[in-house]
């Protein structure tokens, strides 16, 4: 009943929330779920240049979950924004336990745990954070469900916090244009760490997040794609730059089977996600 009212709620907002947008339903991105042997996922997808929303599964797309390590957006940006870290090259020292990913047992600065995703360095970063200041911000941002539960250094991996699809992308939108209450600086540093992959014809940014859970794993990808346009400017025009930036935001989650180790759920996951890109034409076939 709880579960029930909590979706009837988000739904509304959804849609208000939309209200200047079109939204279309794209049942058709079932298949590279399918394709991938995945039974139950979603997809939301901004164009911000058309001001529309494309989705598959909208009551999945409403449904919070743990964040997982999509939550080490928010938690450098406030370690960014508080002086916890002076800059992304803070370094934080390997407390000496071997842990089952090999790359994380060594000192490493911020962009390097961003890119290997360390959770030791990120449960630290929040331990220095403290909890007023990081509930102050999950309350500003209004990020997700808002709730630590007790601990400074789990609450983002042990379902205490919980966040949308939905949710997500509204977060990354608001980060793509400074539009979050922090610096246009602490903006600007967390979306380099974001960036994933730089083409000529676009450049794509994302977190993942792999969540474990009682029954079964939630696998996350959320970020957006620069669609880059070549275009020649009027030699009077006050924009001197021949490039165009189309943004793309995006958020797809998924149930993976606990202890499966027969695929490889990380891969699946961009898999789908450059699929549903291509498909839409945001990245080139």
């Amino acid at each position: 009943m709880r579960n029930s009212i909590i979706l009837s709620f988000l739904a509304i907002f959804f849609f208000v929330s939309c209200r200047d947008s079109r939204i279309h339903e794209k049942k058709e991105w079932g298949k590279y779920f399918d394709a991938e042997g995945v039974p139950d996922g979603c997809f939301m997808l901004r164009d911000n240049n058309h001001e529309a929303i494309y989705y598959y599964n909208k009551e999945r797309c409403l449904q919070r979950f743990l964040p997982a390590s999509t939550f080490k957006i928010f938690n450098s940006l406030v370690a960014l924004e508080t002086g916890v870290a002076p800059d992304e090259q803070l370094i934080i020292k390997w407390d000496s336990v071997v842990r089952k990913v090999p790359e994380w047992n060594k000192d490493m600065n911020m962009r390097e745990a961003f890119k290997v995703s360390n959770v030791p360095y990120y449960q630290e970063i929040a331990r220095r954070i403290g909890a007023d200041e990081m509930q102050h911000y999950l309350d500003t941002v209004n990020y997700g469900n808002r709730n630590m539960g007790g601990s400074i250094d789990q609450f983002w991996l042990n379902d205490s916090l919980q966040i949308s699809a939905d949710e997500q992308v509204g977060f990354l939108k608001r980060l793509y244009f400074n539009e979050l209450p922090f610096s246009e600086r602490t903006q600007r540093i967390v979306k380099s760490l974001m960036l994933q992959e730089e083409t000529p014809q676009y450049r794509l940014y994302y977190k993942t997040g792999w969540g474990v859970r009682t029954q079964s794993n939630v696998m996350w990808i959320v970020g957006f794609v620069e669609k880059l346009e070549h275009v020649k400017e009027d030699k009077n025009s006050m924009n001197k730059s021949d490039i165009r930036m189309y943004p793309y935001f995006f958020a797809e989650n998924f149930n993976a089977p606990l202890n499966d180790t027969t695929k490889d759920w990380a891969s699946i996951r961009l898999n789908i996600l450059k699929s549903v890109l291509k498909d839409f034409g945001a990245i080139p076939q």
